[in-house]
């Protein structure tokens, strides 16, 4: 049988980096934290552009780094909107895994009373068809909206492939295509791909459009070149 490795996972020594970085002094509970403030985000911009979240540790201090394809609408009017994150992250990400840090401050809870103090940082994704996980998104959004996915892949495709720094793409979707009683899988692919080289900068995705007929699986693999290691 086939062993099959997430292309980031395949890279993280050579190519690529992990998304949470600095030092751990607790990890089970830090771990977990990092985890909850994944999903929550990942749910409250949920087809609002979101590309990753990238959290830096250092000492006493906590970085929250947000990727987004729509900076205004996370930011908000006056930066509301990164004061509302922050007061829900609090709420329901830090208050759940250590509530005997806010029994002392039940007055003031705020950035400060969390056990590191943490800040948030948005920056925009210029180009969103040059990220495989908005171009997943994008599909994901034209399938709900019953459009036929053969022509919703021509056209993600299309996109991609007029951007220079993309060498070659695939787009894969699986399940039952179109409202078909069978499920199937289906791909398109376009350019070089070469998925077992370590070298080559492979950026991967996967997400689902939920539909009246069942989920739809979709997976989207951008080749960016390949990079040598000095």
């Amino acid at each position: 049988m086939a062993h099959k490795v997430h292309p980031k996972a395949y890279r993280a020594k050579g190519v690529d980096s992990w998304l949470t970085k600095g030092f751990y002094r607790n990890p089970a509970k830090e771990l977990e934290e990092d985890f909850r403030i994944r999903e929550f985000l990942r749910e409250k911009f949920k087809r609002s552009g979101l590309e990753k979240v990238e959290i830096e540790r250092l000492q006493g201090k906590m970085n929250i780094i947000i990727y987004t394809s729509r900076p205004g609408l996370v930011i908000g009017r006056g930066g509301e909107g990164v004061e509302q994150i922050k007061k829900d992250l609090i709420k329901k990400v830090f208050k759940k895994i250590s509530p005997q840090m806010f029994q002392k401050n039940q007055e003031k809870q705020d950035s400060k009373t969390v056990a590191v103090p943490f800040n948030i940082e948005i920056r925009e994704v210029k180009n969103p068809w040059t990220s495989a996980v908005l171009c997943a998104e994008w599909v994901a959004q034209q399938i709900e909206k019953r459009i036929n996915y053969r022509r919703v892949l021509k056209q993600a495709i299309s996109k991609v492939m007029a951007n220079k720094e993309i060498k070659g793409v695939k787009i894969e979707v699986s399940g039952r295509l179109n409202g078909a009683e069978i499920a199937r899988k289906e791909w398109l692919k376009e350019g070089r791909l070469p998925r077992q080289t370590i070298r080559a900068d492979i950026d991967y995705a996967q997400t689902e459009a939920h539909c009246t007929y069942g989920v739809i699986g979709i997976k989207v693999w951008l080749y960016k070149g390949e990079i040598e290691n000095k």
